[in-house]
């Protein structure tokens, strides 16, 4: 079921879904370019949420421009019935920034994916070592980043 937004709430959503100003109060800045008051933006972005339109608020980190330029995606073989407290254990380490369930195909049946981050060579390959320790998963695949070719986020009103 689509959802139509009016043309105000289309361009606060625009300019919440790019990078949030760098101000005391963002919100007050959005609602000041979108021409409308702090408490329609939040009242808006609140409501989305508590709808389950909108997952979730945060920051990106543009991890190469922080350091982080040791990067693996790592897929892993779970079974079915541990997926849930694995991806727990995984999306709790602080070097791991996305973890997810995905499904599996014949020809590919890792299930689960971590994004690793480290600051220095071997550093994920260590993480990956304690993970698998920590959970007994010891059938993983490593992709590590040789180059990042694009990073941006999801643009869904202009």
């Amino acid at each position: 079921m689509a959802i139509h937004f009016t043309e105000t709430q289309a361009r606060i959503l625009a300019l919440a879904g790019a990078d949030l100003p760098d101000t005391e109060q963002p919100f007050l800045t959005i609602a000041e370019k979108a021409g409308v008051d702090e408490q329609t933006v939040i009242d808006l972005l609140t409501d989305l949420k508590g709808r389950r339109i909108i997952r979730r608020f945060g920051a990106t980190l543009r991890h190469q421009k922080a350091g982080y330029s040791h990067n693996a995606m790592v897929a892993w073989r779970v079974p079915v019935e541990r997926t849930e407290a694995v991806g727990e254990i995984f999306a709790a380490r602080p070097e791991i920034s996305h973890c997810y369930i995905r499904r599996t195909y014949p020809e590919w049946t890792y299930n689960v994916y971590t994004m690793i981050h480290g600051e220095r060579p071997g550093q994920t390959d260590e993480v990956v070592a304690e993970l698998a320790a920590i959970t007994g998963i010891d059938d993983h695949c490593t992709l590590k980043s040789l180059k990042e070719l694009k990073k941006t986020s999801m643009v869904y009103f202009k």
